[in-house]
């Protein structure tokens, strides 16, 4: 059991199929489950309702069946969704009186050999200290699997989907051309359909979903995942382009002139639009990574901007907190409250943008989603950057990093104003920042950087890279 312990993440489970994730695990992760169930919401099994999916990865079948053979040998009844995108597992719950919990098999945007495990309960992903009690729990119950299970009842919740979105958002699409990439991954089998129900004029790319990930990797934060889709949004003329990323719960945005909107612009068009439209001023959640222009803008208006640890499981904790109708990441991720349930769903995320263009579009034909993106030309802002680390040094080299910069406060050559530890370390300049923060799924630090000017941005980088890469060197 011992082997299975680095699978069990702060967000999720997730691992190396055949390693890190096998049938034998997620067996006992049901009856794990189930247990934690037991204690939490104070049912028997036989009076709990799950509702089980999978993503499109070659090994999602298998271990859905042992999930399924694990929670039903429990007396527990279970649900098979089959293949869909994440976002349609939690609408399982949310949508439902009758649904104790939903289990999702995804690996998100990792590597094809990679697989993973979502949870829900209460209408929530589980949390950090909740998976926690869901892996103590599953090696305490652990069992030899039999898979010999009775077959689940098959549900296919698709068409309950489509048709909630329709009466929600009706024929809003009319006049509206959308380029659609689902990567060969969960979003071609519910968004192109959607979107032209709506009144779109769809142009489709790799909507058949194929677990080798044939075109390109199923991740929207990957610039490079992103050529096609912005050639053919150009070429075609189109108003928008939306990619999808393995399980269709982050969302990668393109306007008509083929550039890509990174979370923190995107979150911003959808907070102007809900402070537009909102009687009383909401609150809107975003995390450390995101431009310091984005928690500004949405102060200015009289809105509250809160900032939090990155990673979708914080994100929706510290909407709960603080009673927020709208959240989104740097990676897409996108949480809507307001007229909506509150998980991050891309498929959705995609009906509120066409419907951001279409309104605009009416009241000027010649709008385009740039036009709404005039706060950020104030600053330059870098990519996100990846500097590889082993997991194990993480900590250590963050430590070190920290006590250098408290001691050497002019190592930037710029005066710092602040510097917030709330996840990782965000380094504030006067119009700017340097933030550097540990992977939460993969053994990187994640870092970013902003000023007034590119070269001052840049400066920032090269400064921090530097002192990175010489504590790292010096450790291993």
């Amino acid at each position: 059991m011992q082997k299975y312990e680095q699978a069990f993440g702060k967000n999720d489970i997730r691992g190396i199929f055949g390693q890190d994730i096998t049938e034998e695990l997620f067996y006992n992760i049901g009856l794990g489950f189930v247990e934690w169930l037991k204690i939490n919401s104070n049912k028997k099994p036989d009076e709990m309702k799950i509702t089980v999916c999978r993503d499109a990865r070659l090994h999602s079948p298998q271990l859905a069946n042992a999930l399924i053979c694990g929670v039903s040998s429990t007396g527990a009844k279970v649900v098979d969704l089959g293949l869909c995108p994440t976002p349609l597992g939690y609408y399982s719950e949310a949508a439902a009186n009758d649904v104790t919990s939903a289990m999702i098999v995804t690996a998100s945007h990792n590597p094809k050999e990679y697989n993973g495990l979502k949870m829900t309960y209460n209408r929530q992903t589980l949390n950090e200290n909740q998976i926690k009690e869901v892996k103590e729990l599953t090696f305490k119950n652990w069992q030899k699997p039999d898979f010999n299970c009775p077959k689940a009842e098959k549900y296919n919740i698709i068409p309950d989907y489509i048709n909630d979105m329709l009466k929600r958002f009706g024929k809003i699409g009319e006049s509206i051309k959308v380029v659609v990439d689902s990567a060969n991954a969960t979003g071609g089998i519910v968004a192109p359909e959607l979107y032209k129900k709506l009144g779109c004029e769809v142009v489709e790319l790799f909507s058949e979903p194929d677990g080798n990930f044939p075109n390109h990797h199923p991740n929207p934060s990957d610039l490079k995942t992103l050529d096609t889709i912005k050639k053919t949004v150009v070429e075609t003329g189109a108003d928008v382009g939306i990619a999808f990323d393995g399980d269709s719960d982050r969302i990668g945005v393109i306007t008509s002139e083929g550039q890509t909107l990174t979370g923190d612009k995107l979150l911003l068009i959808y907070a102007t639009d809900l402070i537009k439209n909102c009687k009383e001023m909401p609150t809107v959640v975003s995390e450390v990574k995101c431009s310091q222009v984005l928690f500004d803008t949405i102060n200015s208006t009289g809105a509250k901007a809160v900032m939090c640890k990155t990673g979708h499981g914080y994100v929706k904790e510290k909407m709960k907190e603080t009673g927020a109708v709208l959240a989104g990441e740097m990676s897409g991720h996108t949480f809507f409250k307001d007229r909506y349930f509150g998980f991050d769903d891309a498929i959705y995320a995609g009906c509120r943008i066409i419907e951001i263009i279409s309104k605009n579009k009416a009241e000027n034909p010649n709008f385009k989603l740039s036009d709404l993106l005039k706060p950020f030309n104030a600053v330059y802002t870098s990519d996100e950057v990846r500097f590889p680390c082993p997991n194990e040094l993480k900590k250590p080299v963050m430590t070190e990093l920290k006590e250098y910069i408290e001691i050497h406060k002019d190592m930037f050559s710029a005066e710092i104003k602040d510097i917030i530890t709330l996840d990782g370390m965000r380094i504030v300049f006067d119009g700017g920042f340097a933030l550097i923060r540990q992977s939460n799924t993969e053994p990187v630090f994640t870092l970013r950087f902003e000023a007034k000017t590119k070269e001052m941005c840049e400066h920032f980088k090269k400064c921090m890279l530097g002192k990175l890469d010489e504590i790292i060197k010096s450790k291993l």
